[in-house]
């Protein structure tokens, strides 16, 4: 499939929609992953979750980086970071 076609398909997927909530993953998500570290959920107004992942098999959670001077990178939380739980 091409650039143009994805665009296309991931647009109808996305633009407009409203981010209504984001959180981390919990620990029975994090273990049916298979993953060693929590990825950032998305929801927005229609249902729709987005979940950051390392490639596109799956192999673990995906920070996103944005263009923001005061959290350029939203990041994996790893197990060893999650003392305040």
């Amino acid at each position: 499939m091409s650039k143009k076609q994805w665009e296309k398909i991931i647009s109808k997927l996305l633009v407009g929609k409203k981010i209504i909530a984001v959180r981390y993953q919990s620990d029975a998500e994090v273990e049916d992953f298979g993953w060693y570290g929590k990825g950032l959920f998305i929801q927005l107004d229609d249902g729709t979750q987005l979940l950051p992942m390392q490639d596109d098999e799956g192999n673990g959670p995906g920070a996103i980086a944005t263009n923001s001077d005061k959290i350029p990178t939203i990041p994996i939380i790893h197990f060893e970071e999650l003392e305040d739980e």
